[in-house]
């Protein structure tokens, strides 16, 4: 992607695509209506973006195939909201520097996305900010096995992703769920594709 989109007007764009309804989530398609029976569980995840080869890229962890949740899946560095966290922005910091040490002076914050609720009743607020390349990680190898980047103008040719109907326990109905196509073999899908699609529409990138 062109480096003509500025921090300044990433920044504008986000600004303008948070505005809306304090209580909706920022879905394609609708989730069941019975999927739920108590509050979610607020989270956050960063967005890390950065300036390689003259080009934005967006970071991207993968979470080791050991954890309880979300086992061997392509992540944003994020987590649960601790309650000492006074914003998105404190936990999905914290979250980061925990998971793959980047110094939260190290991130300028640009904005956010709106929220989204998981299948798992967590509500995540998407942070994204902007760091310097390249950078020297130490990842916390119980929660994460490696990082990598991927340009923005891969993830934004539709060519490169499409959608699948995935199964829920019964009796609910399958859900659609965006599958992006493996890169470096790995496959960015569910919850982190979603916020991933929100954040090229917001930046007004991607168009249907």
């Amino acid at each position: 992607m062109s480096l003509s989109l500025t921090e300044i007007e990433i920044n504008r764009r986000l600004a303008v695509a948070e505005q809306g309804p304090a209580n909706s989530y920022a879905w394609d398609f609708s989730l069941p209506s019975d999927l739920w029976n108590e509050e979610p569980r607020p989270a956050a995840v960063l967005i890390p973006m950065l300036v390689k080869e003259n080009a934005w890229h967006v970071l991207f962890t993968l979470r080791t195939a050991s954890l309880a949740e979300h086992s061997g899946q392509v992540a944003f560095p994020g987590g649960r909201a601790d309650p000492k966290d006074a914003t998105p922005e404190e936990t999905a910091l914290r979250e980061a520097e925990e998971e793959i040490a980047l110094q939260p002076q190290d991130v300028r914050i640009l904005g956010r996305l709106k929220r989204l609720r998981t299948i798992t009743n967590y509500c995540i607020s998407p942070v994204v900010g902007v760091f310097p390349w390249p950078y020297h990680f130490k990842l916390a190898r119980d929660e994460v096995s490696r990082v990598f980047t991927i340009p923005l103008d891969w993830l934004v040719d539709r060519e490169n992703h499409e959608i699948r109907l995935r199964e829920l326990p019964l009796p609910l109905s399958p859900v659609p769920v965006i599958y992006f196509k493996l890169y470096e073999d790995e496959l960015l899908w569910g919850v982190s594709a979603q916020i991933t699609l929100n954040l090229l529409k917001a930046l007004d990138i991607y168009h249907e």
